[in-house]
């Protein structure tokens, strides 16, 4: 038998029918699902130093357990000394189950590791459902090791789900444990 990621299964059981009750779908297929976590890193000092934009790579993909690839420049920036098409940054998307363990990951091991933690900010929301969670430093992952880092490296977290407005995509986002602060949403959509 294949193997299910916790969350997989916890969201086929008890989220969806806990958010259909709630939101009075007519249909288990109305409820919004996560579709995929996109996590960009910028590395600023890449275009001066080169080996920066491999060690991103390498450390994004010890963290998500996936390739992570560069993202690139997209025009001529004469005052950052920016080149087109540079290697400026590192990006991955995961999706299905490599997206469920890296969320199970960050609900239980990465967020409490952070200094001073109490609770993520409920202010990321774009308006359309999706979350984007900024995280300063990327040695709060067990995966990395701490001695071996020479810069420390802030990321963005997207959470991309179907969900039409915030506060269903809020709803999901706090079913699946994500520690959020104050528990009054903004009333976008």
């Amino acid at each position: 038998m294949a193997y299910i990621p916790r969350l997989k299964t916890k969201y086929k059981e008890e989220i969806r029918t806990a958010l259909k009750d709630k939101f009075q779908y007519k249909s288990v297929m109305q409820v919004p699902k996560l579709e995929k976590i996109a996590i960009n890193q910028g590395v600023g000092g890449a275009t001066s130093d080169k080996k920066l934009i491999e060690v991103a790579i390498n450390e994004l993909s010890t963290i998500t357990g996936q390739q992570a690839v560069a993202s690139r420049s997209k025009k001529d920036i004469s005052n950052f000394k920016l080149r087109k098409n540079m290697p400026i940054g590192v990006r991955v998307t995961l999706r299905d189950n490599n997206m469920y363990e890296f969320l199970d990951r960050l609900i239980a091991v990465a967020l409490p590791r952070i200094r001073d933690f109490k609770g993520i900010n409920d202010k990321g929301f774009d308006g359309k459902g999706n979350y984007t969670l900024g995280i300063t430093e990327q040695i709060i992952f067990p995966e990395i090791n701490i001695d071996k880092i020479n810069k420390i490296m802030g990321m963005d977290i997207t959470f991309v789900t179907s969900a039409t407005n915030d506060v269903e995509a809020l709803e999901l986002l706090k079913q699946f444990g994500l520690p959020f602060k104050n528990q009054n949403p903004q009333q976008n959509g």
